[in-house]
């Protein structure tokens, strides 16, 4: 960040009735936001919160929990599936995709209800509308009856991001879809093809696989779900390959020709083949953009030349008493990074002593995706923690010798947590099967804790169950393997 920030409104006149003057005016209704919101009322600041649609924002209502929704029915359309492993005989699921969406939105109606009571209980006013930063202190409510005009000494701009697209290809909300569109489909198609593989695509890939569609995943990088390691990747691409699902990465999607009964998706192979595949549907999940444009922030000089807000540490920017976080400051784009952001922000603004968050903190924010089977990982992967010329001790541990696993039956993946070999530092961690999103916290609380590998085996994991994993990398890392070979 550059820069130097201008004066503090206290040299503003302010222009408004008591009624919009703020301490703290957060916009945007997201992960980020509700929470920044939230912890500033907490702490007795007079807060308003904007927000042009439903509080929660795309994660709550439109992304994470209306899809991990979805992804329930389908987990338990595969089990009826896979039931006859254990002695469990059922016809094949009929999938009853409006009851499934039906579900969905409830899901997230009911988490958004929650946070409008969640507001009320902090004593912040949710204000409706589209905002503008008119100025230093100062936004502008477009409710579509009117302007209101507020004034804060603070505010924090928390608007998230929205789908990337391909140049050519646009969305149409029939043939050519984004993510909200395949969240809510009148019916499952038949056939799909996913450009882009990252935790969205891969996401709806695996979701539309089990719900019965035939799904092309096609990634542009040299393996799907490049955020990860390629062994992670093997282990996610076996089970799509076997459920019937085509991935192939390393393409070049050239164009897309939308006709009446479906998408004709014309794409160069990673041999340099020319290929093309026909689908009912073609869903976009390409990335995210952030949310910044139209907001008065290209004229303050706060953006960088990706669209994102330029900020430190504490989400401050150049300009005094204008603050971001969550997506519009850039990856890694996730709801509990956003969060996490959020809280220091406010902190900040309140002057709350917080213990100091080690320097490179946001690399320790986990990330999962959920897939069938789930993938997690959090610190360095192995390859950038030799690039980054330490001497890593890892060994993985399959889920296929953990007794919990076998009993499941799903004993797809494993587990494998990196530590320095000579300090014995814990670096990071990969996690692939089933659960382990649930997993990772297990390494994030060490970590937090400052938790070297040698304390972290001193801790009792319960038996039978997947956590023994986590540990056994760690004791086969040092050596001194217990449960595997």
């Amino acid at each position: 960040m550059t820069g130097r920030r201008t004066t503090s409104t206290e040299d503003l006149e302010h222009r408004v009735a008591p009624e919009d003057r703020f301490d703290v005016i957060v916009i945007g209704g997201g992960p980020g936001g509700y929470v920044a919101a939230g912890r500033a009322g907490q702490l007795g600041l007079r807060t308003a919160l904007v927000e042009r649609a439903e509080l929660g924002g795309v994660c709550l209502n439109w992304g994470c929990i209306p899809t991990k929704a979805l992804l329930h029915g389908a987990e338990v359309a595969r089990a009826v599936r896979a039931g006859a492993a254990v002695g469990i005989l059922a016809e094949e699921p009929t999938i009853d995709v409006e009851a499934l969406v039906r579900h969905s939105r409830t899901t997230a109606g009911q988490l958004s209800g929650g946070i409008g009571a969640l507001m009320r209980a902090r004593g912040v006013e949710v204000v409706h509308g589209s905002a503008t930063v008119a100025g230093k202190g100062e936004v502008d409510v477009e409710d579509g009856k009117g302007v209101r005009h507020l004034e804060a000494d603070h505010v924090i701009v928390a608007t998230g991001s929205g789908p990337r697209g391909l140049p050519g290809i646009e969305p149409d909300g029939d043939r050519v879809w984004t993510y909200r569109e395949a969240l809510v489909p009148a019916e499952v198609p038949r056939s799909l093809v996913v450009v882009g593989s990252g935790a969205i695509g891969s996401e709806f890939a695996s979701l539309y696989t089990d719900l019965g569609s035939r799904v092309t995943l096609l990634e542009a990088l040299p393996h799907v779900l490049p955020g990860e390691s390629e062994d992670v990747s093997a282990v996610v691409v076996r089970s799509m390959r076997r459920r019937g699902l085509t991935a192939e990465a390393g393409v070049r999607v050239d164009r897309a020709e939308v006709h009446d009964d479906g998408v004709t998706v014309r794409y160069t192979d990673a041999k340099g083949a020319a290929e093309e595949v026909t689908a009912e549907r073609l869903l976009l999940a390409v990335g995210v953009r952030p949310s910044t444009s139209g907001m008065g922030l290209e004229e303050l000089g706060v953006l960088d030349e990706r669209g994102c807000v330029r900020v430190d540490d504490h989400g401050r920017t150049d300009v005094w008493g204008l603050y971001a976080i969550g997506d519009v400051t850039g990856g890694p784009c996730l709801a509990h990074k956003a969060s996490t952001e959020a809280l220091r922000c406010v902190d900040a603004i309140a002057g709350v002593e917080r213990e100091a968050v080690p320097e490179g903190w946001r690399s320790w924010v986990p990330r999962c995706t959920y897939t069938s089977p789930e993938v997690a990982s959090i610190g360095l992967t192995e390859e950038q923690a030799r690039r980054a010329g330490r001497s890593v001790l890892a060994k993985p541990v399959r889920f296929a010798e953990n007794g919990r696993a076998i009993g499941a039956a799903s004993t797809e993946g494993f587990g494998r947590v990196l530590v320095d070999e000579d300090t014995h530092e814990i670096l990071g961690a990969s996690l692939v099967g089933d659960g382990v999103t649930e997993l990772i916290s297990m390494v994030s609380v060490a970590h937090a804790a400052g938790m070297d590998a040698d304390l972290f085996i001193r801790s009792v994991i319960p038996h039978p169950t997947r956590g023994e994993v986590v540990r056994e990398s760690v004791l086969a890392a040092l050596g001194r393997p217990v449960d595997s070979v």
